[in-house]
């Protein structure tokens, strides 16, 4: 059984339906129980800014699943919700699922890169994350508390509760 912390973001097609539809269907690949979602922001997008604002959160649940096979099923879910994966990095998507932490895992491979590779600067993981695990310390080490001391929070918001 591994703790995994999973990001979610959306900005198509009723972005919070979205993500409120894949925080049902991770529900299914967690330890029964075991599954917590962060507050909702928004944020605003990377890479092209002629793009909707984008929904965030983060999911953190146990899990038996391998890190390749929970890949695999994440990948499912983003296909069930309408993904199209384009060539065009960081665009508008209906549903955006990164595995940011699998346990104290570092790994890389052509499919998957743990911890994810730019989660560091990315003020829309980072502070749902730490809502759900302020106390945090990442597998090279670094504790959350001292990444957020770096990363402004000026183009996020966090939602009202759902």
């Amino acid at each position: 059984m591994s703790r995994v912390f999973i990001a979610l973001g959306a900005n198509l097609n009723q972005p919070l339906a979205q993500i409120k539809a894949a925080q049902a269907a991770l529900t299914k690949l967690a330890h029964p129980n075991q599954i917590v979602h962060s507050p909702l922001y928004q944020s605003q997008p990377m890479g092209p800014a002629d793009q909707p604002c984008f929904i965030n959160g983060v999911s953190m649940f146990d899990t038996e699943l391998s890190p390749l096979a929970l890949l695999d099923a994440l990948q499912a879910i983003e296909q069930q919700q309408g993904r199209v994966r384009k060539v065009e990095r960081w665009g508008p998507r209906t549903l955006d699922l990164d595995m940011l932490l699998y346990g104290d895992i570092i790994y890389e491979d052509e499919r998957l890169t743990l911890p994810h590779y730019d989660m560091k600067q990315r003020a829309f993981v980072l502070y749902p994350l730490a809502d759900l695990a302020p106390d945090l310390v990442l597998p090279c080490g670094t504790p959350l508390a001292q990444l957020l001391l770096s990363c402004q929070a000026d183009d996020i918001t966090q939602l009202p509760s759902q």
